[in-house]
């Protein structure tokens, strides 16, 4: 039975801005986005899964099954490559740059400490609690120093999200207009069949979907700086499914997005506090996080995990054939890749695929001795990112804000703003700088600007200390630059992006022993792209459990 109206205005305030308001605004691989196929209504098995039952009933592997290639040491290869490791099986992983993380890449310089890729990651998959459990990274954990400060820019200026319903009320962040028609959104919106509310916007693009529920004002102060700080997005370019599984279905089951999320609450709180009585895990805390030392300390306890013949830099992958036949239960894969100085061959039972699809398009791949074409798989777009970190003397910076960060509304550049916004990265991390700098972290290019993107060192200093200067009062010139340019920031789950996912499930069904992860697949965030590998190499180890049963009833 529907909750009933006068409870609802008791907690829908704080609903919407505790789940919209507060979410991360880490500004690399801390969105929610997950793709999901917008008729995934019901579970259904995964090409993954139907080959794994392919062998349970009739596969061409053996028992002594145990060697695995994984293709890219990003950081769903490394989880998926520690966690076959961790059974048992012998792991070879593959990388074509002469460092593994992928994304994740931290610098330590002259006394500073700054993530070029990802800053922060959270704790929202069980493969990740499971990992840092496992690697021991608990200790090395950092949160950031007032975390639940984060600000928006309005009319040039940082403007502080309210936490809370108090704060909202009095709060300039939105119009008293806007704020009705959130208040009005648990009962618009539960009227009528809210199984077929989003059938009737499959097509939906993130910004017209919360438009629908919460109005214009909404998306444009709001979920237009949140999609930029996560993936880079705009809210017209963005596919709902993708972007936002959770809240699609919530609309599905419910029609009203905020009676959604405080039912879904309750049921969770109920299911944890059950579950609590049987449970001897440590507590995981809630919010983003980085490690000491930066992002890239997760990378390299898990490299340790590897030795240098596991673990194999510089060698990019070329070929793969699938050789399969029921005379020739062993060695199914034949994988082939360059180092420096010689081409190599190298026979595997399965394999997982980590490198982006734009990679695995240029690999010639076989199928018993004919080409596997893979001519279906959709040309994937990619969001282009500067990354410019800059440090000022405390002295200098007239209006220091504490907090996470500042994002930025496109509706801003009207106002000056040309970044998507900024990471107070020492205020969040106080060894990130010594005692007399503020280090700062901000982000320019994405959709909303691509060409920006690929501007001067030179160029882009200048559009980012006008920033910080109009946002944070800085006077002069930084006392350190540093910039980066990720040409293929992340891949954008756009509208037609149900076309890579059908790909890559068609790649899996055609390539028995073959699995692929990362964040084309699962989610854009460093923890989806941890549970990406981590599910993979789950499916390579019921694959070859079930061909080693299957040739054990053979011999039989």
């Amino acid at each position: 039975m529907p909750t009933k109206p006068n409870t609802q205005n008791k907690k829908l305030r704080r609903w919407v801005f505790v789940s919209f308001h507060t979410k991360s605004l880490s500004f690399l691989h801390q969105s929610a986005a997950h793709p999901v196929s917008a008729s995934d209504s019901q579970p259904t098995k995964s090409p993954a899964m139907a080959t794994i039952a392919a062998a349970a009933v009739g596969d061409n592997s053996s028992s002594s099954a145990k060697r695995v290639a994984v293709v890219g040491a990003g950081v769903s290869g490394l989880a998926a490559a520690y966690k076959l490791k961790s059974h048992g099986l012998n792991v070879t992983l593959f990388e074509a740059d002469k460092r593994a993380g992928g994304k994740i890449k931290t610098v330590r310089q002259d006394g500073l400490i700054w993530d070029e890729g990802a800053n922060t990651m959270t704790e929202s998959d069980i493969e990740v609690t499971s990992m840092l459990d496992d690697l021991g990274l608990r200790e090395k954990q950092q949160f950031p120093i007032a975390e639940n400060k984060r600000y928006i820019a309005k009319h040039g200026l940082p403007l502080l999200i309210p936490s809370n319903p108090i704060a909202l009320i009095t709060s300039n962040i939105l119009s008293a207009h806007s704020k009705f028609q959130i208040m009005l959104e648990p009962f618009v919106w539960r009227k009528g069949d809210s199984r077929m509310v989003s059938d009737d916007h499959a097509s939906e693009s993130v910004g017209d979907f919360f438009q629908r529920h919460f109005g214009k004002e909404f998306v444009d102060n709001l979920i237009d700086p949140f999609l930029a700080g996560t993936c880079a997005g705009d809210p017209q370019s963005v596919y709902m499914p993708h972007a936002f599984p959770e809240l699609w279905n919530l609309e599905k089951r419910f029609g009203s997005i905020i009676v959604g999320a405080i039912r879904s609450k309750f049921s969770s709180k109920r299911e944890k506090s059950a579950g609590t009585k049987h449970s001897s895990r440590t507590k995981k805390r809630r919010g983003s996080f980085s490690f000491q030392g930066g992002m890239q300390t997760l990378v390299e306890t898990m490299c340790k995990k590897f030795t240098g013949d596991e673990l194999k830099l510089q060698s990019k992958v070329w070929s793969l054939s699938y050789c399969g036949d029921k005379n020739s239960p062993l060695d199914n894969w034949l994988l082939s890749y360059s180092t420096s100085n010689s081409m190599q061959d190298k026979p595997f039972d399965a394999v997982v695929m980590t490198a982006p699809l734009s990679n695995v398009k240029e690999m010639k791949i076989m199928k018993r001795g004919h080409p596997f074409l893979l001519d279906f798989l959709p040309e994937v777009t990619y969001l282009p990112l500067s990354v410019i970190v800059t440090a000022f003397r405390k002295a200098n910076v007239k209006r220091p804000l504490e907090g996470f960060g500042v994002l930025v509304p496109s509706n801003e550049q009207r106002n000056g703003l040309n970044s998507l916004g900024t990471l107070f990265s020492s205020i969040m991390f106080p060894d990130r700088a010594s005692g007399d700098l503020y280090l700062y972290t901000t982000f320019v290019g994405g959709s909303r600007n691509k060409e920006l993107a690929k501007a001067s060192k030179d160029e882009l200093t200048q559009i980012v200390s006008s920033d910080l200067q109009q946002l944070l009062g800085t006077e002069g010139e930084p006392t350190f630059v540093n910039h980066f340019f990720w040409s293929k920031a992340f891949p954008l789950y756009g509208l037609n992006y149900d076309s890579v996912l059908r790909a890559i499930e068609k790649m899996e069904q055609g390539l028995p022993g073959f699995f692929y992860a990362g964040n084309h697949k699962d989610g854009l965030s460093v923890g989806k792209a941890v549970a990406s590998g981590c599910k993979a190499a789950e499916l390579v180890i019921t694959y070859l459990e079930c061909s080693s049963k299957n040739n054990v009833g053979k011999e039989d």
